[in-house]
C-alpha cells in the first residue's frame, strides 16, 4: 500500500524474474516499485552483478547489483535439476509474467519451453525473454552485452569526437533501454490479454532495441545518404545545441528554434546577432557551427555559468550548467521529484512516473541472497522439513556468508 493507502498500479500481478545483470532487472524493478509481486529468482552462484564491485555494502553486495534489484522477494534455485524445475513450476501456477534472458534453447533443454510446455500448462502466461541479437538469423543466438552492442549498432560510431574515435556511452543505455523496452512490451501483451484471455511469448532483443534508438543518425542516413559522424557535444541537425564555456562553468544551450536564439541574442545583448547572415536559420547556424560558438563563448565569458542558465530558462531558453552526479544528487529539485530512494541503509534512484491516485511507492530494500526462499516456499506449500531436504542437496539456497566491505 502506498503513503495514502491506496495500492500501486500494478498490485495483484504476480512476476518470476528469472533475469540477471540488468535489462531484466531494471524492468522488474518498475514493476515491483508499482505495486507488483515480484520473486527474483537467482541461481545457486548468485546474480553475478551481486559481485561486480567495490563498492560493496556490508554484506559484501555490490552497487550493480542493488541499483535495480529492489522492491522483490529474493530466492535461489538451481533451475538445473528436476526439483528445481517443480519449484519454477509451482511459481508459474498463480504468476502473470515471467521474464528471463538465458541464451535461446535453455530453458527447452530444461523442459521448461514456452511452445512445448508452459504454453500448455499456463495459457495466461506472458513469457518475455530478453536476448542479445535475437533467437534466430545471422547473428541470433549470440550472448549480448551493452557495449558490444553499442558499438555493432552504431551508437559507439556518432558518440566521441573525431579526435577521440568512436566511444562508448557512460551509462548502459542499450541494456536500460532494453529493459524499458521490455516492461512496455509485456503491459501490452497483458492488455491483449484483458481482451483475449490469452498470454503470450515476447522476445526483446538488445540489438533491436539499439537499433530503434539510432535517432537521428538513423533517420539523417536514409535521407541524405550520408555517413552519420561523430560530433561531440553539439547536435547534428541543430544549432546552437551543445555545451559551451563561461566564465565560472561549463552549460549547455539548447536553443532549437529561431525564436529561442533570438532570446538567446537578447539576453546577451547582442540582438542583431540573430539577424547576422550566418545564423539568421536553424539551417544557416548548423552550416556555420564554428563560427556560432566563437561568438557565443566571447559573449557567455563575461557571466556567471550558474546564474545566466537561470537567466536564459526563464526566457524560454533551454539551458543548464554541466553538473557531476554528486552535484545532482544533491540537487534541492531531485529531492523534491522524489528521485532518491531511502529504505532502511539502501538509497538508490527514484521511479520516474509519477500518478495522482496510486504513486510509486519502493518498500523493499534489494533481497540478500536467498533471503526469502524459505518464505516463498512456505508459500508454495512446501514443510519445513522439505525445504531443509531441499536446501542440503543444494537445490535452493539461504543467505550466503557476507564477504569483508571495500
Amino acid at each position: 500500500m502506498t503513503a495514502n493507502g491506496s495500492k500501486g498500479t500494478l498490485s495483484g500481478l504476480k512476476v518470476v524474474d528469472l533475469s540477471r545483470v540488468l535489462g531484466g532487472p531494471f524492468c522488474t524493478q518498475w514493476f515491483g516499485d508499482l505495486g507488483a509481486d515480484v520473486i527474483k529468482v537467482e541461481p545457486p552462484q548468485g546474480d553475478e552483478t551481486r559481485d561486480w564491485g567495490p563498492p560493496f555494502d556490508d554484506d559484501g553486495t555490490a552497487s550493480y547489483f542493488l541499483g535495480v534489484n529492489r522492491s522483490k522477494s529474493g530466492i535461489s534455485v538451481d533451475i538445473s535439476t528436476r526439483q528445481g524445475r517443480e519449484i519454477i513450476l509451482k511459481l508459474l501456477d498463480e504468476a502473470d509474467v515471467l521474464i528471463e534472458n538465458f541464451r535461446t534453447g535453455t530453458l527447452e533443454k530444461w523442459d521448461l519451453g514456452y511452445e512445448t510446455v508452459l504454453k500448455q500448462k499456463f495459457p495466461k502466461l506472458v513469457h518475455c525473454r530478453i536476448t542479445g541479437f535475437g533467437a534466430d538469423g545471422p547473428l541470433g543466438s549470440f550472448p549480448g552485452y551493452d557495449a558490444v552492442v553499442q558499438a555493432m549498432a552504431g551508437w559507439m560510431s556518432v558518440n566521441g569526437t573525431p579526435d577521440s574515435g568512436p566511444t562508448r556511452l557512460g551509462i548502459a543505455m542499450v541494456d536500460m533501454g532494453t529493459g524499458m523496452a521490455a516492461a512496455i512490451a509485456i503491459m501490452s501483451a497483458l492488455y491483449e490479454r484483458a481482451a483475449s484471455g490469452e498470454g503470450q511469448f515476447v522476445e526483446v532483443s538488445l540489438f533491436d532495441t539499439a537499433l530503434s534508438l539510432l535517432f537521428p543518425h538513423g533517420s539523417n542516413y536514409f535521407l541524405s545518404g550520408k555517413r552519420p559522424q561523430p560530433t561531440g557535444n553539439a547536435h547534428p541537425n541543430l544549432a546552437p545545441y551543445e555545451a559551451f564555456k563561461t566564465g565560472t562553468c561549463d552549460i549547455f544551450l539548447g536553443a532549437g528554434n529561431d525564436g529561442q536564439f533570438a532570446k538567446l541574442c537578447d539576453v546577451l545583448k547582442r540582438p542583431e546577432l540573430a539577424q547576422d547572415p550566418r545564423f539568421i536559420t536553424n539551417a544557416d547556424r548548423n552550416v556555420n557551427k564554428v563560427e556560432l560558438k566563437q561568438e557565443l563563448e566571447a559573449l557567455l565569458a563575461a557571466h556567471d555559468g550558474e546564474e545566466i542558465f537561470a537567466d536564459l530558462m526563464r526566457k524560454g531558453v533551454p539551458a543548464g550548467p554541466v553538473l557531476g552526479i554528486p552535484e545532482v544528487l544533491a540537487h534541492p529539485h531531485t529531492a523534491h521529484r522524489d528521485m532518491i530512494v531511502e529504505i532502511g541503509a539502501y538509497k538508490g534512484m527514484g521511479n520516474p512516473a509519477k500518478y495522482s491516485r496510486t504513486p510509486s511507492r519502493p518498500t523493499k530494500p534489494p533481497p540478500r541472497f536467498g533471503e526469502h526462499t524459505r518464505d516463498v516456499l512456505r508459500e508454495l506449500g512446501y514443510s519445513d522439513a522439505d525445504i531443509d531436504t531441499l536446501l542440503r542437496e543444494s537445490i535452493v539456497s539461504e543467505p550466503r556468508a557476507a564477504k569483508a566491505a571495500e
